[in-house]
Formats: C-alpha cells, structure tokens, sequence
C-alpha cells in the first residue's frame, strides 16, 4: 500500500493511500477506523476523493464514530467490564 497523503482535519485523522487499482482514504478517531475503499475508475484523479470529503459526509462520519463507540460502550456494560 503506497501512502498518498494526509488530509488535515480537526476532529480526524485523515490518510489518503494508493493500492491495487483503488485510493483508500482512512479515517481515525480515538481507538476507532473508518475505511473507504474508492477503485480509481470512480475518480478522475486524487483531487476529486478530497472533493467528496464535503461537510455532509464527514457529519455522517462523526456520527458513525459515536455510534461505534455507543456499541463499544454497551457491550462493555452487557459483559460487566468497566
């Protein structure tokens, strides 16, 4: 896997990368992952996965990482290990 760049952000950590015919943009928050995996025939060039990182999606991104961490939390509960 060839890394492409970092995309700065102030919630995320945002790393974009190259591999097998696909860009593949990670995304970090605390102990948690989001990966997208974009084949580069759906992009015209790196530019446009920098594009579709519009506010809309990156709200769907920080919600998605609450509700990771509301099922960490819970089974954490349900297991009695806090």
């Amino acid at each position: 896997m060839r890394f492409v760049q970092d995309i700065p952000h102030p919630l995320f950590r945002i790393g974009l990368y190259a591999w097998n015919g696909k860009y593949i943009l990670k995304i970090d928050a605390g102990p948690y992952e989001q990966t997208y995996k974009v084949s580069d025939t759906d992009v015209i060039e790196e530019a446009d996965i920098l594009t579709m990182l519009d506010e809309p999606f990156l709200q769907r991104i920080a919600e998605r990482f609450r509700d990771m961490d509301a099922d960490w939390q819970a089974t954490i509960e349900r297991h009695e290990l806090n």
